[in-house]
């Protein structure tokens, strides 16, 4: 991770404020930051998302291609996460000095989508055993500003939503197998993302443990908690980082808030992505939803259309008590 750099004084103004539950942004220890939410951003990709969590900023861009389905899976698609830490995000990265954190990323999110039931991956098969799409997700980290786990989760997520296969229709001729893939830009197939996870990463300052922690926050953690939630509350993969350590009363408090905030942050991201949907092809609209008891978001969509090109921006506030 890239930790800023904090005076003793400063790491004991930040600890005390957590154990008063007010940070140094004045956010509570449950409450995210603002959060900026584009898809459909890159125009030769199948799928692809923008997102902006306060100073982190993160693209990811889905290509999906015909290919050969796993040995011990040969009857469902694949999915490969790539990911990439821009040299200009921050100085650290120069060279190879950003594929220690890309290589956690990747393998982080790998695992949270291992579970069964994440993705339907077997309808992403065509033939078994010899065809399948593969999804390669790349992951481009543009700018650190904290929390890059949970940001590039919510855009993978938010890319799959907005991903679009081409229809692929097999046919038999005297013992050949030929494919057709449709070159009908409505002729496509998505993927169901309701079960997909977000990951949220709980950091363990002082006596204390903080959702969407800062970088200055993660320069005062010895111990986190990385868990992958689903909409429904199910767990797909936990990861402990950190030198400290966490006793069994801490992990438990930590399970229940990461399940918590994983609900509400997995369902207002569902519901901006299926509204967004619902919009169409309108050239404006807005969309302010209700504030619910445990999650407030603000939904800001703009849809510009320019020589048949769309682009879609939307803000998202979060903040669970």
């Amino acid at each position: 991770m890239v930790d800023a750099l904090l005076s003793d004084a400063e790491k004991v103004f930040i600890i005390h404020g957590i154990q008063d539950n007010c940070r140094e942004d004045g956010r509570g220890c449950e409450d995210y930051r603002h959060m900026t939410l584009e898809t459909g951003v890159v125009s030769n990709t199948s799928g692809s998302s923008r997102v902006r969590l306060a100073n982190t900023d993160i693209l990811v861009g889905i290509k999906a291609e015909l290919g050969t389905p796993a040995p011990d899976k040969d009857d469902k698609g694949r999915l490969e996460f790539f990911v990439d830490c821009s040299a200009n995000a921050t100085p650290e990265f120069e060279g190879r000095g950003g594929e220690e954190l890309a290589s956690e990323i990747s393998n982080m999110l790998i695992r949270v989508y291992d579970c069964p039931g994440c993705v339907d991956l077997q309808k992403l098969c065509i033939i078994p055993k010899q065809q399948c799409w593969i999804l390669y997700i790349d992951i481009l980290l543009l700018e650190c500003g904290g929390n890059l786990f949970d940001a590039a989760s919510v855009a993978v997520k938010a890319a799959l939503f907005d991903l679009k296969i081409p229809r692929v229709t097999v046919t038999q001729d005297e013992g050949h197998v030929e494919l057709e893939i449709s070159d009908d830009p409505y002729d496509v197939q998505t993927v169901d993302v309701k079960s997909s996870p977000c990951i949220v990463t709980l950091s363990k300052i002082g006596h204390c443990h903080v959702v969407d922690a800062s970088q200055k926050e993660e320069a005062c953690c010895l111990a986190r908690l990385m868990l992958g939630v689903s909409e429904h509350g199910t767990i797909t993969g936990m990861k402990k980082e950190g030198s400290g350590s966490l006793d069994p009363s801490s992990i438990d408090d930590m399970l229940d808030t990461g399940k918590r905030v994983g609900i509400a942050l997995n369902k207002s991201l569902l519901e901006s992505l299926e509204e967004e949907q619902r919009q169409g092809k309108k050239e404006r609209s807005y969309w302010f939803p209700s504030v619910t008891e445990s999650f407030e978001l603000y939904d800001f969509i703009f849809e510009l259309k320019a020589e048949g090109l769309r682009a879609t921006m939307k803000t998202i506030q979060c903040s669970v008590s």
